[in-house]
């Protein structure tokens, strides 16, 4: 293997090292994302749930409009 051919793998090794390291930071700040959307869905479903219970979420048993 002549001098060439190693400065080229090197070369390449840098910008594969380099990219890795990109994606590795993409991948963290989506989990980042992930983790709060996931902590957003729970809240969510906790307040539904609360309403649910409490009778909020039940139709009015009077559907006919006041002009009627």
């Amino acid at each position: 293997m002549n001098e060439e051919e190693i400065i080229e793998l090197q070369t390449r090794l840098a910008y594969q090292e380099d990219w890795l390291q990109r994606l590795n930071e993409v991948i963290y700040r989506q989990q980042q994302q992930i983790d709060r959307l996931q902590v957003l869905s729970d809240e969510l479903l906790q307040r539904v749930r609360t309403l649910a219970e409490s009778g909020a979420a039940e139709p009015p048993e009077d559907d006919t409009p006041p002009h009627y």
